[in-house]
């Protein structure tokens, strides 16, 4: 046996993100904070997860989880489509034949433009989640999510949730709000319901150009760090995505509740109830979820790839040593140790815990270091949801559906 066959589990659960086309991806999105990372690569390297690496991925993961979870595999990029679906079939061979009757999840993050009908039911067969990429209307979609030729991408991805409806697929869509669509907040839920999506994840796109540093190492975009880089002209900016969370949020409340789950709000509802689900952006410590490139390498998290974040390689070191390494714990409790007096004393602490660390680049009033640039759209949405948020946890502790608080004219006092 090999050594990390025997060596002991993770000593909670983690998630691990595979990347098995590294950067590639056949999209050029102008807000991509990954397609950059073809910096860490020689340029003649193949981009595409080995035979080797995806089995001391499979086999890693499954002897590092802890017995009585489930074992996660999470499939992002890059683009993983462009692996082509055999490279997905011996990845569940692995995982039956690693797995010795363990449950194990499959998810898989894609812009659907290469979803066709063969794609569609391979995922739904096999029990695949699928996150698909969809920002909204196409005139929203297309803004940015176009390919290098800038062809643009909507229609193809409206052909692929199309797919994955049909064959039955388990998925959820993922948008993207950037500067123009925190603008159009109902344009882009009202259309994700018009089109059938009962699962919507929002995300926040913060970015800042590299400085001379990072732009020294390869990079466009500015990694963690510092507050004098210059924001990207795609950034939303907080108090808009403040704004397109409460009117969303206002929109569901009064028709939704039950028929549509929006990921934001499950969040906030699970933290306000003590509940687990949330997500590591507004839990008190990180440090769980953490990445693994195509060649091996993994990172403290997804928005850490870089040099200087880097643990070491599946094909080499034992990856529950990594996860559970001092080094990984400092990072993950640095995102409470360091909040700044203006989080710690906020009415929403226990909702927000300062965000991702990545966007905390800003400076309090007080002029200490460490406020995330989205406090003010956190604030604002936080402030407008919370009443009704504990309205909900009421209806629920009470054994009373959730959705009698779309018949209500204010919360609960």
């Amino acid at each position: 046996m090999s050594d990390i066959e025997t060596a002991p589990p993770s000593a909670s659960a983690f998630h691990l993100m595979a990347k098995p086309s590294g950067p590639a991806c056949n999209l050029d999105c102008t807000y991509c904070f990954y397609l950059e990372k073809e910096a860490l690569f020689p340029k003649r390297e193949t981009r595409r997860m080995s035979p080797e690496v995806l089995e001391a991925y499979i086999r890693n993961t499954i002897a590092a989880t802890p017995a009585h979870l489930s074992v996660l595999f999470p499939w992002q990029g890059g683009e993983p489509t462009l692996l082509g679906i055999p490279f997905y079939q011996r990845a569940l061979e692995l995982q039956r034949q690693y797995g010795a009757g363990r449950k194990i999840e499959n998810s898989f993050q894609t812009n659907g433009t290469l979803i066709d009908e063969d794609w569609a039911k391979f995922l739904a067969e096999n029990g695949f989640l699928v996150g698909l990429s969809l920002d909204g209307p196409a005139e929203i979609h297309d803004r940015y999510r176009r390919y290098r030729s800038g062809a643009p991408s909507h229609h193809l991805v409206m052909a692929a949730l199309e797919r994955l409806q049909r064959h039955g697929a388990n998925y959820n869509v993922l948008a993207c709000v950037d500067a123009h669509s925190s603008q159009q907040p109902l344009a882009v839920y009202r259309f994700l319901k018009e089109h059938g999506v009962e699962f919507i994840q929002f995300t926040p796109v913060v970015e800042r150009l590299a400085d001379k540093d990072y732009a020294g190492k390869g990079f466009d975009l500015e990694g963690p760090g510092g507050g004098t880089a210059e924001l990207a002209e795609f950034t939303v900016a907080p108090g808009d995505w403040g704004r397109f969370l409460a009117t969303v949020f206002e929109d569901w409340r009064k028709t939704d509740v039950g028929r549509v789950f929006i990921m934001n709000f499950e969040w906030s509802l699970a933290g306000l109830m003590n509940q687990p689900g949330v997500v590591c952006v507004h839990q008190k410590e990180c440090g769980r979820a953490l990445t693994v490139e195509h060649n091996g390498d993994v990172y403290s998290c997804d928005h850490f790839t870089y040099p200087e974040y880097k643990l070491g390689n599946l094909t080499t070191d034992g990856l529950a040593a990594m996860i559970d390494s001092t080094r990984q714990q400092e990072f993950g409790k640095a995102k409470h140790e360091t909040l700044p007096g203006q989080c710690k004393s906020c009415a929403h602490l226990e909702l927000c815990w300062g965000g991702c660390p990545k966007h905390r680049f800003l400076t309090t009033k007080d002029g200490e270091a460490g406020l995330n640039y989205l406090c003010e759209g956190y604030m604002h949405y936080l402030d407008h949801v919370t009443p009704w948020l504990k309205t909900l946890a009421a209806l629920l502790r009470a054994g009373r559906d959730p959705a009698l608080v779309m018949r209500m004219q204010a919360p609960l006092a």
